[in-house]
């Protein structure tokens, strides 16, 4: 089967597979640049955003200027410390304004405020704890990450058929 890979064939589909993902890499750290977020596109895993948007949809950020205001109703995606997901909700309260504002968010689908999912001793978010606010979405396309992390070994079937399919490619 891979007798018939010559060394130079094998060498440019492994440089091929290299430029894909880097190419990969470079266009998310220039959305990166471009929206000012460190995470520009993040899915949406839980329904409590429901029905504004659902498990699986796939969410364009961009985060404003510190200085520009955030106002009550707008979606926002933060983190919360000594947690890795961020968190997808909308903005119920607005305290002060300008860079020292404080908001309360809430989930549209959840019964309380999030206060409970604040770091002990917060009671609000600053906008620095904000990663962007929603400018865009697209319905379910984010499945394919939820399903790679609620399985993991899906990560490894897809890897290997990405692999197949560079080794087989013939150019």
């Amino acid at each position: 089967m891979f007798s018939n890979v010559q060394p130079r064939q094998a060498a440019a589909q492994l440089l091929n597979f290299g430029l894909i993902l880097s190419t990969a890499f470079m266009m998310w750290k220039g959305l990166s640049v471009i929206t000012d977020s460190p995470s520009p596109i993040v899915v949406v895993l839980s329904g409590s955003m429901e029905p504004a948007f659902q498990r699986g949809d796939l969410l364009f950020l961009t985060n404003r200027n510190i200085l520009q205001e955030t106002d009550v109703g707008e979606i926002v995606v933060y983190n919360v410390k000594d947690k890795d997901i961020p968190i997808v909700h909308r903005i119920v309260r607005k305290f002060g304004s300008g860079a020292g504002a404080k908001f309360l968010t809430k989930g549209d689908n959840n019964v309380a405020d999030d206060t409970e999912l604040f770091p002990p001793g917060k009671a609000f978010l600053d906008r620095t704890d904000m990663i962007g606010s929603v400018v865009g979405y697209i319905p379910f396309v984010g499945y394919v990450t939820i399903m790679l992390s609620e399985h993991p070994w899906l990560k490894t079937v897809m890897l290997a058929i990405m692999g197949l399919v560079v080794v087989l490619q013939r150019e």
